[in-house]
């Protein structure tokens, strides 16, 4: 099977697990009293889960070449932290197809910026017209969800 093929299931799945991610956090949120307490039980349970896998599939880390990593490379617990508990607050006030598309929306905003610029040690893919039209169509989105 081709291998961007599988990829793209991959990221389906995961945009998937988002969806459900949102209310989930967000029911936790409920019982232990605020957003920030509901993404600290998440992330505790998703790094259990990762310990267990990581003994499961027996990885070890490469902690030389992780300690030549740039500072950026070690900050992204800290924008999934930030994504939890905007989602948990998120939800029970705005429902959770809105959360879920303005996050989108969000991604895709700076994800295009990103590209352009080649931030991050990434590829430089240049903003066109097509890139503009596509984040154009998920903002059209959020309007659309959010009013009918």
């Amino acid at each position: 099977m081709n291998p961007s093929f599988l990829a793209m299931i991959a990221v389906v799945l995961g945009g998937a697990a988002t969806a459900l991610q949102a209310p989930t956090n967000a029911k936790m949120m409920g019982a232990v009293g605020s957003p920030v307490n509901a993404a600290f039980v998440s992330f505790a349970v998703g790094t259990a889960a990762l310990g267990i896998l990581a003994v499961m599939m027996q990885t070890k880390p490469d902690i030389a070449a992780a300690r030549g990593l740039p500072w950026y490379a070690w900050v992204g617990g800290l924008y999934g932290a930030t994504f939890v508990v905007a989602a948990a607050w998120g939800v029970p006030r705005l429902g959770v197809a809105t959360t879920i598309i303005l996050m989108v929306a969000g991604q895709l905003l700076l994800s295009v910026v990103l590209d352009h610029f080649g931030a991050l040690g990434m590829p430089k893919q240049p903003i066109s017209w097509g890139r503009v039209a596509g984040v154009g169509l998920v903002l059209a989105g959020v309007l659309m969800v959010r009013r009918f």
